[in-house]
């Protein structure tokens, strides 16, 4: 029998939660401990502590891979150096921009006004250069040192280049009063590789390496995050320790394991439970998987969803051997079809390279002996997630009929 709304909300209120702050379940929540990132904190501190005593802190990149507490501990280390700051009455401030979603320069310029306060500016219209020059003038207006945070700064660098990270190495150069340090953010080991010479030798960096979290470690994170989200004795144990490890298999993705216990603990609120079981952990992973793909496939730049539609359709054709040289065959018809002009065999493999780095696909090289090397290239998520994802868009929808066809599409979303 089906529930009304108002009986669902009915019920939501008369019971009471499993949750008592589920705000610290969410990614931009710093708690004020972070397990296991001791090293890393006592780096990024040493760097910046210069401040202090009225110097420009080195620019730091940090390297490391998605949910190792990159960003958490960049902004830990800043929060507490604009707190002591503030005690001596010096004037700290830091912009945080994810790249990942403000993947033009003109873009990425608004946001650093915005986060030290020079607002009021339109999201198109100026040349970049004028934003550039109102940044420099409010901020050496105002005497203090400013740490840009660039969060996932290689998605800028492949999309748009490398010259407002030059022009942000510069920018010294332009300040009187104030002084401005920049601190790099990537999950691209091989991201310096895409930089001019030029952009290079201005950085002047250092460098901080995270490494994956181990299970145990995931676990001691969890138990921390449980201790403060929910009501005592709602986690059980094994809930914890299956969490920790599902995320700890893959590549220690904090994030992922905070993931699966907020919405582990949704899906038992859901069911009416008491506790947080193991089998409630079951059931989140297959829905964080679901947003984990659709969120990461819909975020890609044009050029690397057609390249990744491209690999769907041979996958959805039941071709055995993907090979760089199908794939780029494909990816032209592809482009042809839809109007957009295709990318070199060099951009390609750049972005196979990428999508394999996202965990949406393994492209080892192989050799075919005299006929030379390539890419073997094999789905990492599921197909039928992935025909779902493009169905979404008509452009893509339409490109999937024409090659796939409309009843292997049909057999493959119907596909248990």
């Amino acid at each position: 029998m089906l529930v009304s709304v108002d009986q669902i909300f009915d019920e939501l209120l008369n019971r009471e939660s499993l949750f008592i702050n589920k705000r610290v379940l969410s990614h931009d929540y710093i708690p004020e401990i972070l397990p296991h990132r001791e090293a890393e904190i006592q780096k990024l501190a040493y760097i910046l502590a210069s401040a202090l005593k009225g110097g420009k802190p080195s620019n730091v990149f940090m390297y490391g891979k998605t949910g190792t507490g990159k960003t958490a501990v960049a902004k830990y280390v800043l929060k507490k150096l604009i707190e002591r700051g503030e005690r001596l009455g010096l004037h700290f401030k830091y912009a945080y921009v994810n790249c990942r979603y403000r993947k033009t320069n003109y873009r990425v310029l608004v946001k650093i006004c915005e986060e030290i306060g020079c607002r009021g500016l339109p999201e198109t219209g100026l040349p970049a250069d004028v934003i550039f020059d109102k940044i420099v003038k409010y901020i050496d207006e105002r005497d203090q040192l400013v740490v840009i945070i660039l969060d996932e700064l290689d998605w800028l660098v492949k999309t748009s280049g490398d010259d407002i990270l030059y022009q942000l190495t510069r920018i010294n150069n332009e300040l009187n009063k104030a002084q401005v340090s920049i601190i790099g953010i990537t999950n691209d080991i091989k991201f310096k590789n895409y930089l001019d010479g030029r952009v290079l030798s201005s950085l002047s960096e250092e460098s901080i390496v995270f490494r994956p979290y181990n299970s145990e470690q995931l676990y001691d994170i969890l138990k921390q995050r449980a201790e403060m989200a929910f009501r005592e004795g709602v986690v059980t144990e094994g809930a914890l320790r299956l969490a920790a490890a599902y995320a700890g298999r893959e590549h220690g993705d904090a994030r992922r394991a905070i993931d699966l216990l907020r919405v582990a603990g949704e899906i038992a609120e859901r069911e009416g439970a008491s506790k947080i079981l193991e089998e409630h952990i079951v059931k989140a992973v297959d829905e964080v998987d679901k947003d984990i793909i659709g969120a990461t496939v819909r975020d890609l730049p044009l050029q690397e969803q057609l390249v990744l539609l491209a690999i769907t359709v041979l996958k959805a054709l039941g071709e055995q051997q993907i090979t760089t040289g199908k794939v780029k065959n494909t990816y032209e018809k592809i482009c042809t079809y839809l109007g957009y002009s295709p990318l070199s065999l060099r951009r390609l493999n750049d972005i196979l390279s990428d999508l394999e780095t996202l965990g949406i696909i393994l492209a080892p090289v192989t050799s075919l002996g005299r006929y030379g090397r390539t890419k073997l290239i094999s789905l990492e998520v599921d197909l039928k997630s992935l025909v779902k994802i493009f169905l979404e868009d008509s452009l893509y929808a339409a490109a999937l009929s024409e090659f796939v066809g409309e009843e292997a599409i049909q057999k493959i979303v119907k596909a248990k």
